[in-house]
């Protein structure tokens, strides 16, 4: 799955209306320029083309009085919130390697209602253990990986992230069955991105006024 077009489709629809420059300052502060692929290229790339396919609507912005260039404002269409929700149970239900797809999922995963998201969290443990099945059909962790030489260590480390991995998940299950955190239909959403004009603390880089397709 496409973890850029999740987080930019995250972005912007919790602004309503937003342009380039925000929604990679909203990814820096989620920090998922360390986690993910979201980099300034990607981020504006990805905004461009998911217009083109009809998810965003690009809304033309006339330049500033003093000169500035013109800014594009994008906006979440009907069919850009079917793909994000798409994309978003897959990011909580699939058993990856790569962190960047459960990080993106969480930081989301409040735009669905609570009972929602138990059950997709419920269906990744059993993706864990399907996959965690599939691994120990050629190795046996009791055994211990020196049976395949060094290359054991892979398939020991495949194990061990597996098992740590629903662990850790169904920690997760408890703490959101005990009440944690406002999901959809729940009250007021915590607010996971930044004001026009707020000030981003972990902003990386040069910025430049012109910076804001």
């Amino acid at each position: 799955m496409s973890v850029i077009r999740l987080l930019v489709l995250g972005a912007v629809r919790q602004h309503g209306r937003a342009h380039g420059y925000q929604v990679r300052n909203d990814l820096e502060y989620w920090g998922a320029h360390e986690w993910s692929n979201a980099k300034p290229g990607s981020i504006y790339h990805a905004l461009k083309q998911m217009a083109k396919q009809g998810l965003l609507h690009a809304h033309e912005i006339a330049p500033s009085t003093v000169g500035g260039p013109p800014r594009t404002e994008y906006e979440i269409t009907e069919k850009g919130v079917a793909e994000y929700f798409t994309l978003l149970r897959e990011s909580l239900t699939a058993y990856d390697q790569k962190p960047d797809v459960l990080s993106a999922g969480l930081g989301l995963m409040v735009d669905l209602e609570r009972g929602e998201v138990l059950a997709l969290l419920e269906e990744r443990i059993r993706a864990i253990q399907e996959w965690r099945r599939s691994v120990t059909e050629y190795y046996t962790p009791e055994d211990g990986p020196g049976q395949l030489g060094h290359i054991g260590e892979i398939m020991n480390l495949w194990v061990h992230s597996a098992d740590t991995g629903a662990e850790w998940t169904r920690a997760l299950i408890e703490r959101i069955r005990g009440g944690a955190y406002t999901f959809a239909g729940e009250g007021e959403p915590f607010v996971g991105v930044l004001g026009e004009g707020e000030e981003n603390p972990f902003a990386t880089g040069e910025r430049h006024s012109g910076d804001l397709g």
